[in-house]
Parts: structure tokens; C-alpha cells; sequence
């Protein structure tokens, strides 16, 4: 979605999130996630550099505060792909932010998604059901809900809640 976003909305700023996990065939640095090590995540931890971290899925994902602040200095409209942890910082820390939840049009859909995606194994899949089911829960918590069931409907809803925030 993320990236059919961006082509129509060029302009906007995308905030790649650091990780420590692996990187998944075809993740290229830098573009897709910064990947560094669980140490220095968690030296970023102890000197307050992210703007939003969490632990999920066995690893440590991240905003840096740094780029944040300064993209929003120069008055940018950033896009954060994030989980609900993640969220509830950001809206703390932010409380000017828009939340937008992306939501499966079902279980089935998303267990769906992930067996074809063909990058993680039957426990890894069961383990993200179990977490998506959680945070499904905590939806209500977000200015906007869109279900991702026609893909292109889903991207056409969130172009026009960015351009309505960010005029």
C-alpha cells in the first residue's frame, strides 16, 4: 500500500524503520528497513532516539526520533508504517498526529497473505495471526479504520485522508 501511496503522493516522506531482524530476499538497507544490531538498538533505547520502538515477532523495530522531528521541523508530512505500540508512543509524543489503522478484511484473508508471501514458516505465521488479532482489538484507538480488502480501494481511501490532513 505504502508504495502505491507514494506514487501518488510524491511528496510525501516515508520514515524507514530500523529493525533488528534479518533482512527478507529482496529488502534492500535503507529503503525498506535500516538493519542493525539488537546492541546498538538498545543503546538507542537507553539514549531516548526513538521516537517509537517495540519489541514484536522476537525482534526490535524502530522510529528515530532524529528524522522524525527534523522532517516535521521543515513542516513534512511523513508516513510511518507501524504496529500499535508503535501507534500509541507516536501518539503520545505527538499528540497533533493522524492514526490510520490498516486492517484485513478477515483472519482467513491475512493467514492468506502471509502463506503466499512464502517468507515465514507455519509457527511464524500462527505467532503474527495471534498478534494481528490483538491488535485488531485496539483499533478503535485510531482517527481512521481502512480494510484492506480491494487493494486499490484501500490506497485511494488513505490518499484522500493524507491530502485532507496535509493541506
Amino acid at each position: 500500500m505504502c508504495n502505491l501511496v507514494f506514487k501518488r503522493i510524491p511528496q510525501l516522506v516515508f520514515s524507514v524503520s530500523y529493525t533488528t531482524r534479518a533482512p527478507r530476499p529482496g529488502e534492500r538497507p535503507g529503503m525498506d528497513y535500516y538493519f542493525v544490531s539488537r546492541g546498538e538498538f538498545e543503546r538507542k533505547i537507553e539514549d531516548n532516539q526513538w521516537a517509537e520502538w517495540a519489541r514484536v515477532h522476537d525482534n526490535y523495530y524502530g522510529t528515530s526520533a532524529e528524522f522524525l522531528d527534523s522532517a516535521l521541523a521543515r513542516q513534512a508530512t511523513v508516513l510511518l508504517d507501524i504496529d500499535v505500540q508503535g501507534a500509541a508512543q507516536i501518539r503520545k509524543r505527538y499528540p497533533g498526529c493522524v492514526t490510520i489503522f490498516i486492517m484485513p478484511p478477515s483472519m482467513e484473508a491475512l493467514q492468506a497473505r502471509l502463506e503466499a508471501r512464502q517468507t515465514d514458516g507455519v509457527a511464524i505465521i500462527q505467532k503474527r495471526l495471534a498478534n494481528a488479532a490483538k491488535e485488531i482489538a485496539q483499533k478503535d484507538l485510531y482517527h481512521h479504520i481502512i480494510v484492506n480488502d480491494d487493494l486499490q480501494t484501500a490506497v485511494d481511501e488513505m490518499v484522500s485522508l493524507i491530502l485532507r490532513y496535509s493541506r
